[in-house]
């Protein structure tokens, strides 16, 4: 067992599960949008509010980064946690604007799918991330979030093999691919959530 001298800065912790709630906010606003696609502009602009919400948080745990004397992991392992979970945010919010700069009548019913399992696995991110402080009981949540991604790569191809099956204008094909790629980065980020606490894990185990 390691013991220090100058006690960690528990103060991120805080601020960890700030951001991984504010993405599960953002992605309940987009599946909203998504269910019931009404007020559309009123729905973009509460998942834009999140975006500038995360990069306020973002910003926030920087600078504690910076000024921390002592810090409770690698400080590589704090930005690589910030930045996916900010990326997952700005890539739901350029799902969002998107739907608008398009001029998008109706989502497709794989958005609507993928917009589900963005808010599994955004739940799944928070928990993860307010597992952060002791490192326990991990094991069924990392699980859990690869066979949310592996789903959703499964959505993700068979909505791009529906796009180009000639069902569509190319210019609607150039629209759609847009907001499908944006929703599956998101989820790719949020795997690399996991993937930076995994690692935080075994560095500490």
């Amino acid at each position: 067992m390691r013991f220090r001298l100058i006690p960690n800065d528990e103060g991120f912790f805080p601020l960890f599960n700030d951001a991984a709630a504010n993405l599960a906010t953002c992605a309940r606003y987009l599946r909203d949008l998504f269910d019931d696609y009404s007020n559309v502009d009123q729905k973009v602009a509460a998942v834009d509010a999140c975006e500038r919400k995360g990069d306020d948080l973002t910003h926030e745990i920087v600078v504690r980064v910076n000024r921390s004397f002592v810090v409770p992991f690698d400080r590589e392992d704090i930005h690589a946690l910030t930045e996916e979970i900010d990326d997952a945010v700005d890539d739901l919010a350029a799902a969002a604007d998107l739907l608008v700069l398009h001029h998008v009548g109706q989502p497709l019913p794989e958005m609507c799918e993928l917009a589900d399992i963005i808010v599994q696995a955004a739940d799944v991110a928070v928990a993860l991330v307010g597992k952060l402080p002791s490192l326990k009981g991990l094991e069924p949540d990392l699980a859990e979030l690869g066979k949310l991604e592996s789903t959703a790569d499964r959505v993700y191809r068979r909505t791009v093999a529906h796009l180009f099956s000639g069902s569509f204008d190319a210019f609607d094909v150039l629209k759609w691919k847009d907001i499908i790629e944006a929703l599956e980065h998101s989820v790719n980020s949020i795997e690399g959530i996991g993937d930076v606490v995994e690692s935080i894990v075994l560095k500490h185990a």
